[in-house]
């Protein structure tokens, strides 16, 4: 099992066609985030797809923060997404 839950809401991929994909995910464990470009080093977007990645991101901060919160009240992390 991955410590990762990614934002399966978030389906971009690069313009070109050629199957690189974006993928945010939230570390379980600890809140961190983590955006990844699959398959190569750099993507490119439309400018709403863009918009959908940065809105993924927000919602992943505030996700991650929420982990973070709980992990230091005691609480146990919070497993809305699966990777």
């Amino acid at each position: 099992m991955s410590a990762y839950s990614s934002d399966q809401d978030l389906k971009v991929t690069d313009t070109t066609g050629n199957g690189v994909e974006v993928d945010v995910a939230t570390n379980l464990l600890n809140g961190t985030v983590r955006l990844s470009v699959l398959w190569t080093q750099e993507i490119y977007l439309h400018p709403d797809d863009a918009e959908r990645v940065a809105q993924s991101l927000l919602r992943a901060a505030e996700h991650g923060r929420r982990i973070a919160k709980a992990r230091s009240s005691g609480a146990g992390p919070s497993t809305s997404h699966s990777d």
